[in-house]
Protein backbone atom coordinates (compact mmCIF):
# COMPACT_ATOMS: atom_id res chain seq x y z
CA UNK A 1 0.00 0.00 0.00
CA UNK A 2 1.48 3.14 -0.47
CA UNK A 3 0.87 5.91 2.30
CA UNK A 4 1.35 10.16 1.31
CA UNK A 5 4.05 10.38 3.30
CA UNK A 6 5.60 7.52 5.11
CA UNK A 7 5.07 7.87 9.06
CA UNK A 8 7.19 5.72 11.45
CA UNK A 9 4.74 4.99 14.58
CA UNK A 10 1.24 4.47 14.54
CA UNK A 11 -0.16 8.09 14.53
CA UNK A 12 -2.25 8.66 11.43
CA UNK A 13 -1.48 11.09 8.80
CA UNK A 14 -5.28 12.47 8.98
CA UNK A 15 -4.44 13.52 12.76
CA UNK A 16 -1.73 15.80 11.94
CA UNK A 17 -4.36 18.49 11.39
CA UNK A 18 -6.11 18.46 14.93
CA UNK A 19 -3.48 20.17 17.12
CA UNK A 20 -0.07 21.55 17.44
CA UNK A 21 2.55 18.15 17.80
CA UNK A 22 5.30 18.52 21.12
CA UNK A 23 7.96 17.02 18.94
CA UNK A 24 7.59 16.56 14.98
CA UNK A 25 10.95 15.02 12.79
CA UNK A 26 11.56 15.17 9.49
CA UNK A 27 14.19 12.50 8.20
CA UNK A 28 15.12 11.85 4.99
CA UNK A 29 14.87 14.82 2.98
CA UNK A 30 16.87 17.23 1.65
CA UNK A 31 16.88 19.99 3.92
CA UNK A 32 17.56 23.98 2.66
CA UNK A 33 18.51 25.95 5.49
CA UNK A 34 18.75 29.48 3.86
CA UNK A 35 21.51 29.92 5.86
CA UNK A 36 24.74 31.53 3.62
CA UNK A 37 27.65 28.91 2.90
CA UNK A 38 25.71 26.01 4.62
CA UNK A 39 25.14 22.85 2.48
CA UNK A 40 21.67 20.69 2.98
CA UNK A 41 20.90 18.73 5.69
CA UNK A 42 18.60 15.08 5.80
CA UNK A 43 16.50 16.05 9.06
CA UNK A 44 14.90 18.66 11.32
CA UNK A 45 13.75 18.06 14.83
CA UNK A 46 11.20 20.03 16.36
CA UNK A 47 10.14 20.64 19.41
CA UNK A 48 7.47 22.72 20.88
CA UNK A 49 6.77 24.63 17.90
CA UNK A 50 10.14 24.98 17.72
CA UNK A 51 13.28 24.02 15.71
CA UNK A 52 15.29 21.56 18.20
CA UNK A 53 18.05 19.65 15.96
CA UNK A 54 19.20 20.00 11.97
CA UNK A 55 21.55 17.70 10.62
CA UNK A 56 21.79 14.08 9.43
CA UNK A 57 19.13 11.46 9.75
CA UNK A 58 21.07 9.60 11.81
CA UNK A 59 21.75 12.11 14.20
CA UNK A 60 18.16 13.53 14.63
CA UNK A 61 17.18 10.35 15.67
CA UNK A 62 19.43 9.75 18.23
CA UNK A 63 17.89 13.42 19.65
CA UNK A 64 14.38 12.89 18.74
CA UNK A 65 12.16 12.29 22.45
CA UNK A 66 10.54 9.11 22.67
CA UNK A 67 6.86 9.26 20.59
CA UNK A 68 7.96 12.05 18.40
CA UNK A 69 5.73 12.29 15.13
CA UNK A 70 8.00 11.00 12.67
CA UNK A 71 7.90 11.51 9.13
CA UNK A 72 10.01 9.82 6.65
CA UNK A 73 10.14 11.94 3.32
CA UNK A 74 11.88 10.05 1.10
CA UNK A 75 13.77 12.58 -0.77
CA UNK A 76 11.24 15.36 -0.75
CA UNK A 77 12.71 19.02 -0.50
CA UNK A 78 12.40 20.92 3.04
CA UNK A 79 12.07 24.86 2.74
CA UNK A 80 12.25 27.61 5.34
CA UNK A 81 8.11 28.40 5.63
CA UNK A 82 7.79 30.79 2.62
CA UNK A 83 6.06 33.84 3.58
CA UNK A 84 4.31 35.96 0.86
CA UNK A 85 5.84 39.31 1.57
CA UNK A 86 2.34 40.99 -0.37
CA UNK A 87 -1.01 39.53 -0.49
CA UNK A 88 -4.46 40.57 0.09
CA UNK A 89 -6.21 37.04 1.85
CA UNK A 90 -10.08 37.62 1.43
CA UNK A 91 -9.59 38.54 -2.33
CA UNK A 92 -8.06 35.08 -2.40
CA UNK A 93 -10.52 33.91 -0.52
CA UNK A 94 -13.56 35.83 -2.95
CA UNK A 95 -11.72 34.39 -6.03
CA UNK A 96 -11.98 30.96 -4.65
CA UNK A 97 -15.91 31.56 -3.70
CA UNK A 98 -16.95 33.71 -6.23
CA UNK A 99 -17.22 35.11 -9.87
CA UNK A 100 -13.22 34.90 -11.18
CA UNK A 101 -12.22 35.94 -14.31
CA UNK A 102 -9.03 34.89 -14.61
CA UNK A 103 -7.18 33.82 -17.20
CA UNK A 104 -10.44 35.05 -19.94
CA UNK A 105 -8.29 35.62 -23.24
CA UNK A 106 -10.25 37.63 -25.10
CA UNK A 107 -13.09 40.02 -24.63
CA UNK A 108 -16.05 37.72 -26.38
CA UNK A 109 -14.86 35.10 -23.54
CA UNK A 110 -15.23 37.54 -21.12
CA UNK A 111 -18.95 38.12 -22.51
CA UNK A 112 -19.47 34.57 -23.18
CA UNK A 113 -18.35 33.74 -18.94
CA UNK A 114 -20.70 36.94 -18.34
CA UNK A 115 -23.67 35.44 -20.24
CA UNK A 116 -23.09 32.42 -18.06
CA UNK A 117 -22.65 33.82 -15.01
CA UNK A 118 -26.43 36.15 -15.74
CA UNK A 119 -28.03 32.95 -16.48
CA UNK A 120 -27.35 31.46 -13.15
CA UNK A 121 -27.49 34.27 -11.34
CA UNK A 122 -30.68 35.78 -11.86
CA UNK A 123 -31.34 38.47 -9.07
CA UNK A 124 -28.98 41.03 -7.53
CA UNK A 125 -25.75 42.57 -8.33
CA UNK A 126 -23.07 40.26 -10.81
CA UNK A 127 -19.39 41.03 -9.23
CA UNK A 128 -16.23 39.52 -10.84
CA UNK A 129 -12.71 40.17 -10.91
CA UNK A 130 -9.57 38.77 -12.98
CA UNK A 131 -9.60 40.38 -16.29
CA UNK A 132 -6.65 41.64 -17.71
CA UNK A 133 -6.72 42.87 -21.07
CA UNK A 134 -3.03 43.38 -21.61
CA UNK A 135 -3.21 39.60 -23.19
CA UNK A 136 -6.40 40.20 -25.67
CA UNK A 137 -5.60 40.95 -29.24
CA UNK A 138 -6.68 43.87 -29.41
CA UNK A 139 -5.22 44.82 -26.12
CA UNK A 140 -7.66 47.42 -25.28
CA UNK A 141 -10.23 47.85 -22.53
CA UNK A 142 -13.81 46.62 -22.28
CA UNK A 143 -16.45 49.03 -22.05
CA UNK A 144 -20.40 49.70 -20.95
CA UNK A 145 -21.40 48.97 -24.60
CA UNK A 146 -19.71 45.45 -23.77
CA UNK A 147 -21.57 44.38 -20.93
CA UNK A 148 -24.93 45.92 -22.25
CA UNK A 149 -24.87 43.76 -24.85
CA UNK A 150 -24.87 40.66 -22.28
CA UNK A 151 -26.23 42.18 -19.21
CA UNK A 152 -28.21 45.09 -19.01
CA UNK A 153 -30.94 45.39 -16.84
CA UNK A 154 -28.63 44.16 -13.67
CA UNK A 155 -25.70 46.21 -12.23
CA UNK A 156 -22.49 44.86 -13.55
CA UNK A 157 -18.82 45.32 -11.87
CA UNK A 158 -16.29 42.81 -13.13
CA UNK A 159 -12.66 44.36 -11.29
CA UNK A 160 -9.68 43.86 -13.33
CA UNK A 161 -6.63 41.78 -12.18
CA UNK A 162 -4.63 44.21 -10.56
CA UNK A 163 -7.26 45.87 -8.16
CA UNK A 164 -7.27 49.19 -9.57
CA UNK A 165 -9.92 49.57 -12.17
CA UNK A 166 -13.57 48.13 -12.83
CA UNK A 167 -15.60 47.91 -15.81
CA UNK A 168 -19.22 48.65 -15.05
CA UNK A 169 -22.26 48.65 -17.49
CA UNK A 170 -24.71 51.24 -17.41
CA UNK A 171 -27.43 50.28 -15.41
CA UNK A 172 -24.55 50.14 -12.75
CA UNK A 173 -23.25 54.14 -13.61
CA UNK A 174 -26.79 54.70 -13.47
CA UNK A 175 -27.15 53.37 -9.92
CA UNK A 176 -24.29 55.55 -9.17
CA UNK A 177 -25.23 58.87 -10.58
CA UNK A 178 -21.99 58.66 -13.14
CA UNK A 179 -22.62 60.63 -16.31
CA UNK A 180 -21.01 62.84 -18.32
CA UNK A 181 -21.01 65.92 -15.56
CA UNK A 182 -19.74 63.49 -13.25
CA UNK A 183 -15.86 65.04 -12.20
CA UNK A 184 -13.26 62.61 -11.41
CA UNK A 185 -12.77 62.01 -7.59
CA UNK A 186 -9.33 62.60 -6.08
CA UNK A 187 -7.20 59.66 -6.65
CA UNK A 188 -9.33 58.64 -9.53
CA UNK A 189 -10.17 59.22 -13.56
CA UNK A 190 -13.43 58.70 -15.08
CA UNK A 191 -12.48 57.16 -18.36
CA UNK A 192 -14.59 58.92 -20.87
CA UNK A 193 -15.58 59.02 -25.12
CA UNK A 194 -13.28 61.09 -26.59
CA UNK A 195 -16.34 62.35 -28.91
CA UNK A 196 -19.28 62.33 -27.04
CA UNK A 197 -17.37 62.74 -23.41
CA UNK A 198 -19.75 60.25 -21.99
CA UNK A 199 -18.22 57.62 -19.53
CA UNK A 200 -16.53 54.00 -21.35
CA UNK A 201 -17.74 51.98 -18.36
CA UNK A 202 -13.99 51.84 -17.29
CA UNK A 203 -13.43 53.63 -13.55
CA UNK A 204 -9.74 54.00 -12.00
CA UNK A 205 -8.57 53.70 -8.25
CA UNK A 206 -10.56 55.94 -6.53
CA UNK A 207 -13.03 56.35 -9.00
CA UNK A 208 -14.08 53.16 -8.71
CA UNK A 209 -15.67 53.84 -5.64
CA UNK A 210 -18.37 55.73 -6.76
CA UNK A 211 -19.91 52.58 -7.81
CA UNK A 212 -18.71 49.61 -5.44
CA UNK A 213 -20.07 51.52 -2.44
CA UNK A 214 -23.42 50.72 -4.02
CA UNK A 215 -22.20 46.98 -3.98
CA UNK A 216 -24.49 45.27 -0.83
CA UNK A 217 -22.20 44.43 1.91
CA UNK A 218 -20.67 41.18 2.32
CA UNK A 219 -22.41 39.28 5.56
CA UNK A 220 -19.61 38.10 8.31
CA UNK A 221 -20.31 34.49 7.69
CA UNK A 222 -19.09 35.26 3.90
CA UNK A 223 -15.81 36.94 4.92
CA UNK A 224 -14.75 33.93 7.36
CA UNK A 225 -15.71 31.72 4.48
CA UNK A 226 -13.45 34.19 2.53
CA UNK A 227 -10.41 33.95 5.16
CA UNK A 228 -10.87 30.34 5.66
CA UNK A 229 -10.63 29.81 1.95
CA UNK A 230 -7.82 31.98 1.36
CA UNK A 231 -5.91 30.45 4.19
CA UNK A 232 -6.76 26.73 3.01
CA UNK A 233 -5.65 27.90 -0.84
CA UNK A 234 -2.66 29.32 0.31
CA UNK A 235 -1.24 26.55 2.78
CA UNK A 236 -1.72 24.23 -0.08
CA UNK A 237 0.56 25.92 -2.01
CA UNK A 238 2.81 25.97 0.34
CA UNK A 239 3.05 29.29 1.90
CA UNK A 240 3.60 29.66 5.99
CA UNK A 241 2.47 33.12 6.36
CA UNK A 242 1.09 35.95 4.52
CA UNK A 243 1.51 39.57 4.96
CA UNK A 244 -1.83 41.29 4.24
CA UNK A 245 -1.88 44.34 2.73
CA UNK A 246 -4.53 46.01 4.40
CA UNK A 247 -7.07 44.85 6.28
CA UNK A 248 -10.20 46.36 8.16
CA UNK A 249 -10.50 45.59 11.53
CA UNK A 250 -13.63 43.80 10.88
CA UNK A 251 -11.67 41.59 9.08
CA UNK A 252 -8.93 40.83 11.82
CA UNK A 253 -11.88 40.54 14.48
CA UNK A 254 -12.91 37.49 12.08
CA UNK A 255 -9.49 36.02 11.84
CA UNK A 256 -9.37 36.33 15.82
CA UNK A 257 -12.78 33.88 16.02
CA UNK A 258 -10.91 31.77 13.46
CA UNK A 259 -8.02 31.11 15.48
CA UNK A 260 -9.72 30.55 19.19
CA UNK A 261 -11.55 27.84 16.89
CA UNK A 262 -8.59 26.27 15.13
CA UNK A 263 -10.22 26.79 11.60
CA UNK A 264 -7.11 29.51 10.51
CA UNK A 265 -3.41 27.47 10.57
CA UNK A 266 -1.56 30.38 8.68
CA UNK A 267 0.61 33.10 9.80
CA UNK A 268 -0.84 36.19 8.77
CA UNK A 269 1.03 39.56 9.18
CA UNK A 270 -1.81 42.34 8.75
CA UNK A 271 -1.34 45.51 7.48
CA UNK A 272 -4.41 48.17 8.79
CA UNK A 273 -5.48 50.17 5.59
CA UNK A 274 -5.08 53.69 5.83
CA UNK A 275 -5.33 56.91 5.87
CA UNK A 276 -8.68 56.69 7.58
CA UNK A 277 -10.10 55.59 11.29
CA UNK A 278 -8.85 52.02 11.18
CA UNK A 279 -5.11 52.91 10.68
CA UNK A 280 -5.69 56.11 13.61
CA UNK A 281 -7.04 53.42 15.89
CA UNK A 282 -3.41 51.11 15.48
CA UNK A 283 -1.21 54.30 15.52
CA UNK A 284 -3.11 55.32 18.78
CA UNK A 285 -2.22 52.04 20.31
CA UNK A 286 0.84 51.96 18.65
CA UNK A 287 2.72 49.02 20.34
CA UNK A 288 1.06 48.72 23.41
CA UNK A 289 -1.68 46.58 21.11
CA UNK A 290 -1.48 42.86 21.50
CA UNK A 291 -2.97 40.16 18.79
CA UNK A 292 -5.46 37.75 19.97
CA UNK A 293 -2.88 34.43 18.65
CA UNK A 294 0.24 34.35 18.59
CA UNK A 295 0.26 33.52 14.62
CA UNK A 296 -1.56 36.93 14.12
CA UNK A 297 0.70 40.19 14.05
CA UNK A 298 -1.24 43.37 13.61
CA UNK A 299 1.92 46.20 13.59
CA UNK A 300 1.75 47.87 10.45
CA UNK A 301 -0.58 50.53 8.12
CA UNK A 302 -0.92 50.51 4.51
CA UNK A 303 -0.88 53.33 2.50
CA UNK A 304 -1.37 54.49 -1.43
CA UNK A 305 0.40 56.66 -3.23
CA UNK A 306 -0.02 55.70 -7.08
CA UNK A 307 -2.30 53.43 -9.16
CA UNK A 308 -1.27 50.58 -11.29
CA UNK A 309 0.42 50.75 -14.23
CA UNK A 310 -1.83 48.77 -16.24
CA UNK A 311 -4.83 50.88 -15.90
CA UNK A 312 -2.16 54.11 -16.35
CA UNK A 313 -2.51 54.93 -12.86
CA UNK A 314 1.04 54.92 -11.52
CA UNK A 315 2.37 57.76 -11.18
CA UNK A 316 5.33 58.41 -13.62
CA UNK A 317 7.55 61.11 -13.77
CA UNK A 318 7.22 61.75 -17.90
CA UNK A 319 3.81 61.09 -20.08
CA UNK A 320 3.62 57.70 -20.11
CA UNK A 321 4.69 56.42 -24.03
CA UNK A 322 1.50 55.48 -25.38
CA UNK A 323 -0.76 58.24 -23.54
CA UNK A 324 0.86 61.31 -23.99
CA UNK A 325 -1.56 63.34 -21.94
CA UNK A 326 -1.32 61.30 -18.82
CA UNK A 327 1.17 61.25 -16.36
CA UNK A 328 -0.76 58.37 -13.95
CA UNK A 329 -2.76 60.01 -10.61
CA UNK A 330 -1.51 60.64 -7.10
CA UNK A 331 -4.02 58.36 -4.92
CA UNK A 332 -3.56 60.89 -1.98
CA UNK A 333 -1.61 63.78 -1.16
CA UNK A 334 1.88 63.34 -0.07
CA UNK A 335 1.19 65.63 3.09
CA UNK A 336 -0.58 62.25 4.10
CA UNK A 337 2.44 59.79 3.81
CA UNK A 338 3.95 62.16 5.65
CA UNK A 339 1.77 63.14 8.86
CA UNK A 340 0.95 58.93 8.79
CA UNK A 341 4.30 58.15 8.97
CA UNK A 342 5.86 60.72 11.41
CA UNK A 343 3.11 59.40 13.77
CA UNK A 344 3.94 55.60 12.91
CA UNK A 345 7.70 56.34 13.79
CA UNK A 346 6.12 58.08 16.99
CA UNK A 347 3.70 54.84 18.22
CA UNK A 348 5.75 52.26 16.79
CA UNK A 349 3.82 51.30 13.76
CA UNK A 350 5.51 49.96 10.54
CA UNK A 351 4.11 51.99 7.22
CA UNK A 352 4.25 50.35 4.06
CA UNK A 353 2.90 52.04 1.07
CA UNK A 354 1.83 51.18 -2.49
CA UNK A 355 3.81 53.04 -5.18
CA UNK A 356 4.23 51.67 -8.90
CA UNK A 357 5.57 54.72 -10.74
CA UNK A 358 9.21 56.53 -10.88
CA UNK A 359 7.02 59.39 -9.51
CA UNK A 360 5.18 57.89 -6.84
CA UNK A 361 8.15 56.06 -5.36
CA UNK A 362 10.41 59.16 -5.61
CA UNK A 363 7.80 61.02 -3.73
CA UNK A 364 7.13 58.22 -1.00
CA UNK A 365 11.14 58.40 -0.65
CA UNK A 366 10.69 62.51 -0.08
CA UNK A 367 8.16 61.74 2.56
CA UNK A 368 10.12 58.88 4.42
CA UNK A 369 13.45 61.11 4.44
CA UNK A 370 11.06 63.90 6.14
CA UNK A 371 9.53 61.83 8.40
CA UNK A 372 12.63 60.45 9.83
CA UNK A 373 14.47 63.64 9.75
CA UNK A 374 11.64 65.46 11.66
CA UNK A 375 11.35 62.42 13.92
CA UNK A 376 14.88 61.71 15.33
CA UNK A 377 15.81 58.09 17.06
CA UNK A 378 15.44 59.17 20.60
CA UNK A 379 11.70 60.19 19.65
CA UNK A 380 11.17 56.70 18.19
CA UNK A 381 9.08 53.93 19.28
CA UNK A 382 11.33 51.18 18.19
CA UNK A 383 15.29 51.97 17.03
CA UNK A 384 14.48 50.32 13.04
CA UNK A 385 11.28 51.42 11.92
CA UNK A 386 11.45 49.31 8.67
CA UNK A 387 9.34 51.44 6.48
CA UNK A 388 8.56 49.51 3.69
CA UNK A 389 7.88 50.61 -0.46
CA UNK A 390 5.12 47.78 -1.89
CA UNK A 391 5.53 47.14 -5.66
CA UNK A 392 8.33 49.43 -6.20
CA UNK A 393 7.90 48.63 -9.91
CA UNK A 394 9.23 51.73 -12.13
CA UNK A 395 12.03 53.39 -10.14
CA UNK A 396 14.70 55.95 -11.52
CA UNK A 397 18.23 54.99 -10.68
CA UNK A 398 19.08 57.67 -9.33
CA UNK A 399 16.52 57.10 -6.26
CA UNK A 400 17.47 53.24 -5.59
CA UNK A 401 20.34 54.18 -3.78
CA UNK A 402 18.09 55.86 -1.12
CA UNK A 403 16.07 52.84 -0.45
CA UNK A 404 19.28 51.55 1.92
CA UNK A 405 20.19 55.08 2.94
CA UNK A 406 16.89 55.39 4.70
CA UNK A 407 16.55 51.39 5.86
CA UNK A 408 13.38 51.35 3.52
CA UNK A 409 12.30 47.86 2.26
CA UNK A 410 11.82 46.76 -1.34
CA UNK A 411 8.35 44.52 -1.37
CA UNK A 412 8.17 43.61 -4.82
CA UNK A 413 6.71 40.87 -6.58
CA UNK A 414 8.65 38.83 -9.11
CA UNK A 415 5.81 37.62 -11.07
CA UNK A 416 4.00 41.28 -11.88
CA UNK A 417 7.65 41.52 -14.38
CA UNK A 418 6.04 38.32 -16.08
CA UNK A 419 2.83 39.64 -16.23
CA UNK A 420 3.45 43.44 -17.00
CA UNK A 421 6.07 43.01 -19.69
CA UNK A 422 3.40 42.15 -22.30
CA UNK A 423 2.43 46.01 -22.20
CA UNK A 424 4.85 47.52 -19.62
CA UNK A 425 7.51 48.11 -22.84
CA UNK A 426 4.42 50.26 -24.59
CA UNK A 427 3.23 52.28 -21.23
CA UNK A 428 7.10 52.57 -20.68
CA UNK A 429 9.04 53.05 -23.52
CA UNK A 430 12.26 51.92 -24.93
CA UNK A 431 14.47 53.98 -21.84
CA UNK A 432 12.26 53.52 -19.12
CA UNK A 433 11.56 49.90 -19.25
CA UNK A 434 15.37 49.54 -17.85
CA UNK A 435 14.03 51.03 -14.88
CA UNK A 436 11.50 47.98 -14.54
CA UNK A 437 11.34 45.05 -11.72
CA UNK A 438 15.20 45.91 -11.06
CA UNK A 439 15.69 43.44 -8.23
CA UNK A 440 19.45 43.07 -8.87
CA UNK A 441 19.84 46.73 -8.85
CA UNK A 442 17.91 47.16 -5.71
CA UNK A 443 20.06 43.98 -3.90
CA UNK A 444 23.11 45.54 -5.29
CA UNK A 445 21.98 49.09 -3.62
CA UNK A 446 22.03 47.51 0.12
CA UNK A 447 18.43 46.85 0.19
CA UNK A 448 16.38 44.35 1.35
CA UNK A 449 14.12 42.78 -0.76
CA UNK A 450 10.90 40.89 0.11
CA UNK A 451 9.14 38.87 -2.42
CA UNK A 452 5.24 38.26 -2.72
CA UNK A 453 2.91 37.89 -4.88
CA UNK A 454 0.22 40.28 -4.75
CA UNK A 455 -2.81 37.40 -4.91
CA UNK A 456 -4.99 37.92 -6.29
CA UNK A 457 -3.93 39.98 -8.57
CA UNK A 458 -1.90 37.19 -9.35
CA UNK A 459 -1.41 33.07 -9.19
CA UNK A 460 -0.24 33.69 -5.65
CA UNK A 461 1.57 30.39 -5.92
CA UNK A 462 5.02 30.36 -4.86
CA UNK A 463 6.39 28.40 -7.29
CA UNK A 464 5.42 31.13 -10.17
CA UNK A 465 7.45 34.10 -8.07
CA UNK A 466 10.44 31.75 -7.23
CA UNK A 467 10.73 30.94 -10.96
CA UNK A 468 9.81 34.25 -12.20
CA UNK A 469 12.48 35.95 -9.96
CA UNK A 470 15.26 33.04 -11.37
CA UNK A 471 13.65 32.85 -14.83
CA UNK A 472 12.03 36.46 -15.43
CA UNK A 473 10.36 34.64 -18.48
CA UNK A 474 6.23 33.67 -19.26
CA UNK A 475 5.24 30.17 -18.09
CA UNK A 476 5.60 29.49 -21.74
CA UNK A 477 9.25 30.39 -21.20
CA UNK A 478 9.21 33.67 -23.69
CA UNK A 479 11.18 36.50 -22.66
CA UNK A 480 11.51 39.97 -25.18
CA UNK A 481 14.25 41.82 -26.18
CA UNK A 482 13.80 44.18 -23.14
CA UNK A 483 12.98 42.29 -20.38
CA UNK A 484 15.78 42.54 -18.50
CA UNK A 485 17.39 39.54 -18.10
CA UNK A 486 20.71 41.27 -16.45
CA UNK A 487 17.77 41.78 -13.02
CA UNK A 488 17.36 37.88 -12.61
CA UNK A 489 18.27 36.76 -9.22
CA UNK A 490 19.99 33.84 -8.17
CA UNK A 491 18.09 30.60 -6.83
CA UNK A 492 19.58 31.55 -3.46
CA UNK A 493 18.62 34.89 -3.77
CA UNK A 494 15.20 34.00 -4.81
CA UNK A 495 14.71 31.90 -1.86
CA UNK A 496 15.65 34.79 0.56
CA UNK A 497 13.39 36.89 -1.05
CA UNK A 498 10.35 34.65 -0.17
CA UNK A 499 11.96 33.92 3.23
CA UNK A 500 14.49 35.92 5.02
CA UNK A 501 13.39 39.16 3.14
CA UNK A 502 9.51 39.13 4.70
CA UNK A 503 11.17 37.85 8.04
CA UNK A 504 12.93 40.85 8.41
CA UNK A 505 9.91 43.27 6.70
CA UNK A 506 7.87 41.70 9.66
CA UNK A 507 10.24 42.30 12.36
CA UNK A 508 10.66 38.30 12.57
CA UNK A 509 14.43 37.98 11.61
CA UNK A 510 15.56 35.95 14.71
CA UNK A 511 12.38 33.47 14.87
CA UNK A 512 11.67 32.80 10.83
CA UNK A 513 13.38 32.79 7.49
CA UNK A 514 16.06 29.70 7.95
CA UNK A 515 16.09 26.61 9.44
CA UNK A 516 18.15 26.81 12.53
CA UNK A 517 17.74 25.77 16.20
CA UNK A 518 15.22 28.07 18.04
CA UNK A 519 13.35 29.17 15.14
CA UNK A 520 9.84 28.74 14.85
CA UNK A 521 9.27 25.20 13.06
CA UNK A 522 7.58 26.59 9.68
CA UNK A 523 8.48 24.56 6.58
CA UNK A 524 7.46 24.24 3.13
CA UNK A 525 8.01 21.03 2.16
CA UNK A 526 8.18 20.07 -2.26
CA UNK A 527 7.90 16.85 -4.09
CA UNK A 528 11.25 18.42 -6.38
CA UNK A 529 14.30 20.13 -5.38
CA UNK A 530 13.53 23.80 -6.21
CA UNK A 531 17.37 24.92 -5.69
CA UNK A 532 18.69 22.14 -8.04
CA UNK A 533 15.60 21.28 -10.91
CA UNK A 534 16.19 22.84 -14.09
CA UNK A 535 14.54 26.28 -14.63
CA UNK A 536 11.69 24.70 -17.14
CA UNK A 537 10.85 21.96 -14.05
CA UNK A 538 10.34 24.29 -10.95
CA UNK A 539 6.55 24.83 -12.39
CA UNK A 540 5.85 21.39 -12.02
CA UNK A 541 7.01 20.76 -8.81
CA UNK A 542 4.54 20.31 -5.99
CA UNK A 543 3.98 21.22 -2.24
CA UNK A 544 3.42 18.19 -0.44
CA UNK A 545 3.35 19.42 3.90
CA UNK A 546 3.30 22.70 5.14
CA UNK A 547 4.13 23.07 8.51
CA UNK A 548 3.90 25.73 11.20
CA UNK A 549 4.96 26.05 14.09
CA UNK A 550 5.44 22.14 14.42
CA UNK A 551 1.99 21.69 13.28
CA UNK A 552 1.14 19.65 9.73
CA UNK A 553 -1.16 22.50 8.48
CA UNK A 554 -1.63 20.92 5.49
CA UNK A 555 -0.21 17.34 3.66
CA UNK A 556 -1.19 16.56 -0.01
CA UNK A 557 -3.02 12.97 0.46
CA UNK A 558 -1.96 12.20 -3.15
CA UNK A 559 1.87 12.89 -2.77
CA UNK A 560 3.80 9.23 -2.82
CA UNK A 561 7.46 10.01 -1.91
CA UNK A 562 10.44 8.51 -4.46
CA UNK A 563 11.98 5.39 -3.12
CA UNK A 564 13.85 5.17 -0.01
CA UNK A 565 17.64 7.34 -0.74
CA UNK A 566 16.95 8.77 -3.96
CA UNK A 567 16.52 12.57 -4.90
CA UNK A 568 13.45 13.40 -6.61
CA UNK A 569 13.87 13.35 -10.70
CA UNK A 570 13.16 16.64 -12.23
Amino acid sequence: MNHPLRLVGTLALCAFGTAAADSLLLINGIVHTGVSGARPAEAVLANDGRIAFVGTTAQARRRAPGGARTIDLQGATVLPGLADAHAHLTGIGWRELHFDLTGVGSLEALQRRLRERAAGDPSGWIVGRGWIESKWTPAVFPTRADLDAVVASKPVVLERADGHAVVVNSRALEIAGITADTPDPAGGEILRDSASGEPTGMLVDAAADLVQRHVPAATADDLRRALVAGAERSLRLGWTQLQVAGMSWEEIDELCRLYADGRMKLRVYAAVGGPGPDAERLLAAGRKYRSCDPRLTVRSIKLYMDGALGSRGAALLEPYSDAPASHGLLRHAPEEILRATEAALRSGIQVQTHAIGDRGNRIVLDQYARALAAVPPAERAVAEPRLRIEHLQVIHDDDIPRLARLGVIASMQPSHAISDMLFAPARLGPERIGRAYAWRKVLESGAVLAGGSDAPVEQGDPRVEFYAAVARRTLEGFAGPDWGLDQRLTRGEALAALTAGPAYAAFEERVRGTIEPGKWADFSVFSTDLMEVPEDGILDARAVLTVVGGEVAWADPAFTPPSAGARPRP
